[in-house]
C-alpha cells in the first residue's frame, strides 16, 4: 500500500488487524499491588485509553518473576492468581477496538538498590561508579536459572493469551535483562549464553520460541529493541541488525525501535539531527527496513506532530507510530491525531534542579508515572506538575513501597 496514513488498518504477521498506525509505547505504570497484583486502577487507566483511538497499547513492565522487581508496584504474572483482573484489563482496553499487548520483562542488574533480596544478570558487572549508590553489583545467573527464567517468559505469555490480551512485547531495550545478555558490556560469559555475538542472542530466541509454545500462531508477539546502548564497549547498530534478522527469521509479529540505558539514556532526549524527522530512530529503522523489508516497524520517542507522523509514515521507513509521554498527559491525543489534528499538549523537559537526579533523566519515568497514576484514579492529568515536587513525593513514595514489599516478602 503506498501513502499510508494514521487512519489506514495495518495488518499483523499473526493475521490479525490494527485499526490505525498509532501505537502507544509502554510506560512504567507502578499501579500493581505492594505484593505485586493487577489493580482496577489498571483497568480503569486502560478503559481511558482504549477509548482514546489508539490502535494498540502496550503495557507498561510486568515482570516473570516476584523474586525479581523493577520498583515497587509492579505487577507480576507468574501464575493465574490474578487472571479475573487480568481478564478484566484486556476487556476494558480493547472494547473499543484496540488491541493490548502486555509488555513482559526482567530487570536484571537494573533494580534499586534494597527493593529485591539480591540483583541477577547475566554476568556480575556492577554500573558505572557515579550509578552505584542506586543499584548493587549483581549475582551471575547459573545456567539452570536462564533456563527457568526462559520457562517463566514463555508460561507469563501463556497466562496473558488466556486472560484475552491480544498479544505480549519483549522487553528487549533500556538496559533490562533481555538487553543485559545482548550486550558485551553487561555479558561477559564464556558458556552458550556469552562471548561471541550469536551465544549472547541466544536468550532472546530462546525466550521468543517459549512464548510461541506457550500460546499459538494467532497470538502476538513483538519485542522492544535497542538500536544501541550507547557505551563504548556495549551493544551496537551492527548487532542490532543482525538480532533483528535472527528474529525476523524466528517469525516475530513487530519489532519497535528504541535505544540507550540508564547509564546512557538515549531514548529520553532529542539530537539536533532528528528534529526534522521527529523520531529519533528513524535513520535506524531505515536501515533495519532495507534488511528486514517484511518485517513489521515501530518506532517510538519524539514524534509532536500530525504532520511528522504522516511524513514517517510516508516515507516507508516504519509501519506504526509509537507514542509513549503524550498519552500521560492528554489520554485522547490519539483520536485528535487520527482527526488531523496536532496535540493539544506538548512533551517538555522534566528537570528538578539536582543535576545528579537530571542527568540520569530519572524523572522522565518518575514525573509521568505520577500523571498514570492520576488517571488509573479516575482524575485529571496535571501537565505542568513541578519536577521537583514530583521528585520528593516519589522519594516518600517509592521509600513506603520498599519498606512494603520487603515486609511482605519477609513474611511470605
Amino acid at each position: 500500500m503506498t501513502n499510508p496514513t494514521l487512519n489506514t488498518p495495518f495488518k499483523l504477521p499473526n493475521g490479525s488487524t490494527l485499526a490505525n498506525r498509532i501505537a502507544k509505547s509502554a510506560m512504567s505504570e507502578a499501579l500493581g499491588t505492594m505484593d505485586n497484583r493487577a489493580t482496577p486502577e489498571l483497568v480503569r487507566l486502560y478503559e481511558r485509553w482504549g477509548q482514546g483511538g489508539t490502535g494498540l497499547l502496550v503495557t507498561g513492565n510486568v515482570m516473570i518473576d516476584r523474586r525479581a522487581l523493577g520498583e515497587p508496584g509492579n505487577v507480576v504474572i507468574e501464575d493465574e492468581r490474578d487472571l479475573d483482573t487480568l481478564k478484566a484489563w484486556a476487556q476494558a482496553g480493547q472494547a473499543q477496538g484496540a488491541q493490548v499487548w502486555v509488555q513482559l520483562n526482567h530487570p536484571g542488574r537494573q533494580s534499586p538498590k534494597g527493593l529485591n533480596r539480591e540483583n541477577v544478570a547475566p554476568s556480575a558487572v556492577a554500573f558505572e561508579k557515579s550509578m552505584q549508590a542506586y543499584f548493587e553489583q549483581p549475582r551471575a545467573l547459573s545456567e539452570e536459572e536462564i533456563e527457568d527464567l526462559i520457562a517463566r517468559f514463555g508460561q507469563a505469555a501463556g497466562i496473558c493469551r488466556k486472560a484475552g490480551f491480544a498479544g505480549v512485547q519483549i522487553h528487549g531495550a533500556h538496559g533490562y535483562l533481555v538487553s543485559q545478555f545482548l550486550s558485551p558490556k553487561t555479558n561477559q560469559r564464556d558458556d552458550q549464553w556469552g562471548g561471541s555475538a550469536e551465544n549472547r542472542r541466544r536468550f532472546v530466541l530462546r525466550v521468543l520460541q517459549a512464548m510461541r509454545e506457550a500460546t499459538a500462531p494467532d497470538f502476538a508477539i513483538g519485542i522492544k529493541l535497542n538500536s544501541a546502548d550507547f557505551q563504548r564497549g556495549g551493544f551496537t547498530e551492527e548487532e542490532s541488525l543482525d538480532v533483528m534478522s535472527a528474529l525476523a527469521d524466528a517469525g516475530i509479529d513487530l519489532i519497535e525501535i528504541s535505544g540507550g540505558t540508564y547509564e546512557a539514556p538515549a531514548m529520553t532526549g532529542v539530537r539536533e539531527s532528528t528534529r526534522a524527522r521527529e523520531a529519533y530512530f528513524l535513520d535506524f529503522a531505515d536501515k533495519v527496513r532495507a534488511r528486514i523489508p517484511s518485517t513489521p516497524l515501530m518506532v517510538t520517542g519524539g514524534f509532536r506532530s500530525h504532520a511528522g507522523m504522516t511524513a514517517a509514515l510516508a516515507s516507508g521507513s516504519l509501519d506504526l507510530c509509537g507514542i509513549a509521554r503524550l498519552l500521560a498527559i492528554e489520554p485522547d491525543v490519539s483520536q485528535r491525531l487520527l482527526d488531523g489534528h496536532d496535540p493539544q499538549e506538548r512533551v517538555r523537559p522534566i528537570k528538578t534542579g539536582i543535576k545528579p537526579v537530571d542527568r540520569m533523566a530519572i524523572m522522565e519515568v518518575t514525573w509521568y508515572t505520577r500523571q498514570l497514576r492520576r488517571i488509573g484514579r479516575g482524575q485529571a492529568p496535571k501537565p505542568r506538575e513541578s519536577g521537583l515536587k514530583a521528585f520528593l513525593c516519589s522519594l516518600v513514595d517509592t521509600a513506603s513501597g520498599m519498606r512494603q514489599t520487603r515486609r511482605l516478602r519477609a513474611s511470605a
